[in-house]
């Protein structure tokens, strides 16, 4: 039996719906990233998630990308302990976005793998995943789908009492790590202050193989070595952060008003041995060969200076304001952000090798009409106008980019209407996209509209179905468009193309689900057909010692599933026993090719006991091998991971305190992500025991 089918086989012993992180009790989590016309998960037709609680914490990680990549549909770029961000079905970089409070993280991440996300997932409260076309509300660049980080730094509704505070202190032995974070919200008469501050220090972690893949080595006709330093330590893999915040909020009768300040900064190094200077060395090999010189005496000593730290600093300021009214406007709404980033890549020698930075600012305002009674049933609406402006540079040896502005100016309408058993939901969004190549003074400019609808039917009362159709349109990024050197930190020389026009998706996704006497069923499928995809490839040429990779379009398809469900077991001493599966699969592919990283088939099976006080927790991951490779791209092997939770709860009279222990990657296994450009030379943590506490007050 293939390995394709065994996991198909496996998943089937629980098939379909929200795993771990979706359970029973959050059906009435409002989802406020989606639509305006806020709705609960429960209510979503197709392709949204919320990670918090208790999922959150047990999955809780240094970076944004490996705290999400066991949700439904969605991966990581995993670049380190410093850098990672989700890909969701495939889809990654400009494609998907990401937001902190609804307002877009306005850094460099999308540009870059090696680009840390800015921001901080140690306070947050929940994080939503929207796949599908959930661009028509936040723009072209969501067009694979919307991560949005909600962490309450601008407080909408009063605490519990008059304050509420939270701390949180962990530890970690894969890489001697320490965590710390706390948050405050103190109400003041009609006003709320917000305080939240973290800290993460971690040095390089522990790895059960050595760094570079038996496939690598094959492919380089070097021995596989048959034993190695059992601490064996992935250099460069350090990472530590600070983040402190602080908000205020006017909370009225009829709505609030609040600002908040942020301030984040993390240094991390990029693992895999790869320096951001080497671009040099073909340019000089022959000037090394007239004068005698030993190169490979000058590559040891290079690489004993060490390799590439980035130091990563963001000061941020955020707007947000909702407020009701009567009549046939209910509610306004609007979100506000203003940043300026900076990102420095500091080589192994200590020398400043490329600065980047963006300075941006995103505004969108809402406004949500009353309920109506239309005749077929009861209609909502909402409108919206967004504008994004993107100031972004790079300066030294790294500079692939010129320095470039993008402004972008969209509006959008929502609808649904509430038909007996059933609702109807359609949206379109028009956008006008600028950008300019300042270097060269090239202006690029694209009108793009988007539209989708869908709609879904409460069959029985256990059983719904529903189903979107989309056609959403692109606008090329400034990489895309004007990019034209090196790449070091995917081993690329990248060459835009400024004559690329925007990129068309028409795509469907149908879901059906089942939620009936303690289990729950959700099986999704997605198709989306490409006209004029962009993305780089590589062309034979070679500049700079490093493969030539071009941006091009061409027609492409997306297509594959989510499934995922749970269903309760017995009781046993006093626990309610559980068992959860998840599976997933994606498939993309060119008019000429397979398209390089694109997320394995994977399937998560977990198995939970959970009493008043104590809850277990044990899981098995299993991906398979990589068949469907892109040009150049070779194979990745397939891996287990098992890891098991623990989480106990203070007695009744101080119920707000939990200790936690975990254990990850239990038996030590080798794993690499096939969606990571480093995935041959760093392969993922080895066995790492997790503990922390926390409190409430």
């Amino acid at each position: 039996m293939s390995r394709f089918s065994t996991s198909l086989l496996a998943s089937a012993l629980f098939l379909p719906a929200f795993a771990h992180a979706q359970t029973p009790s959050d059906e009435d989590i409002i989802i406020v990233t989606a639509s305006p016309l806020d709705r609960s998960i429960d209510e979503a037709i197709t392709g949204q998630s919320v990670l918090a609680g208790d999922a959150l914490q047990d999955r809780l990680a240094g970076t944004l990308g490996e705290t999400l990549k066991l949700e439904p549909g969605v991966s990581s770029t995993s670049f380190g302990a410093g850098a990672s961000r989700p890909i969701i079905r495939g889809q990654g970089g400009d494609r998907v976005r990401i937001l902190t409070n609804g307002i877009g993280s306005i850094d460099a991440s999308s540009a870059s793998p090696d680009h840390a996300v800015a921001v901080e997932p140690a306070q947050a409260e929940r994080i939503e995943v929207l796949r599908g076309a959930a661009l028509l509300r936040y723009g072209s660049s969501g067009a694979g789908g919307v991560v949005n980080t909600i962490d309450g730094r601008i407080p909408t509704e009063f605490p519990d009492g008059q304050t509420d505070a939270a701390i949180r202190i962990g530890a970690s032995t894969v890489d001697a790590g320490s965590e710390a974070a706390a948050s405050l919200d103190q109400r003041v008469g009609d006003f709320v202050l917000h305080l939240d501050a973290t800290r993460r220090e971690a040095g390089d972690y522990r790895i059960p193989v050595e760094g570079e893949s038996r496939v690598l080595l094959a492919e380089e006709g070097e021995e596989v070595p048959s034993d190695f330093d059992e601490d064996r330590r992935l250099d460069n893999s350090f990472a530590r952060s600070n983040s402190v915040t602080g908000g205020l909020s006017y909370i009225g009768d009829r709505g609030f008003i609040g600002i908040a300040v942020h301030d984040f900064n993390t240094t991390y190094g990029v693992p895999g041995g790869h320096g951001h200077g080497d671009e040099e060395h073909g340019d000089e090999d022959d000037h090394d060969d007239e004068e005698g010189h030993d190169d490979d005496h000058d590559h040891e000593e290079e690489e004993e200076e060490g390799g590439v730290t980035i130091k990563l600093d963001q000061q941020r300021i955020d707007f947000n304001a909702g407020w009701e009214f009567d009549g046939p406007i209910e509610r306004v709404q609007a979100f506000g952000g203003i940043a300026q980033y900076r990102h420095t890549e500091i080589e192994g020698d200590g020398e400043v090798g490329t600065v980047f930075k963006n300075d941006g600012y995103e505004i969108r305002v809402e406004a949500i009409q009353a309920e109506k009674e239309i005749g077929i049933g009861n209609w909502r609406a909402a409108h919206g106008v967004q504008y994004r402006e993107r100031d972004f540079s790079a300066v030294g040896e790294e500079a692939f980019v010129p320095p470039t502005l993008t402004q972008q100016l969209g509006a959008y309408t929502f609808h649904e209407v509430e038909i007996g058993k059933g609702h109807i939901e359609a949206a379109a969004r028009f956008e006008r996209t600028d950008q300019q190549d300042r270097f060269a003074g090239t202006d690029k400019s694209f009108d793009l509209f988007s539209v989708s609808g869908g709609g879904d039917l409460h069959v029985t009362d256990a059983v719904r179905i529903g189903g979107t159709v989309f056609r959403t349109e692109r606008a090329p990024t400034t990489e895309e468009l004007f990019s034209n050197g090196p790449h070091l930190a995917t081993s690329q020389f990248e060459r835009g193309d400024a004559t690329l026009g925007k990129e068309v998706a028409t795509g469907v996704e149908a879901a059906i689900r089942h939620r009936e006497n303690g289990h729950n069923l959700t099986l999704n499928l997605f198709y989306t057909d490409y006209t004029d995809y962009i993305f780089d490839t590589a062309i034979g040429d070679e500049e700079d010692g490093l493969p030539v990779f071009q941006f091009t379009a061409e027609d492409a398809e997306f297509y594959g599933f989510e499934a995922v469900g749970e269903t309760e077991i017995t009781r046993v001493g006093g626990f309610d026993v559980s068992a959860d599966a998840l599976v997933e699969y994606v498939r993309a592919k060119t008019a000429t090719g397979n398209l390089p990283r694109i997320p394995l088939l994977s399937v998560l099976s977990g198995i939970e006991a959970e009493s008043d006080r104590i809850t277990l927790r044990a899981e098995w991951e299993h991906v398979v091998e990589a068949n469907d490779l892109a040009a150049f791209e070779l194979p990745t092997e397939d891996y287990d991971l098992v890891n098991a939770f623990v989480t106990w709860k203070a007695p009744v009279d101080a119920q707000d305190v939990e200790l936690r222990l975990s254990v990850l990657n239990i038996f030590d296994a080798e794993a690499r992500q096939h969606t990571s450009f480093l995935k041959d030379l760093v392969p993922l943590p080895g066995r790492n025991i997790r503990f922390s506490i926390s409190a409430k007050l």
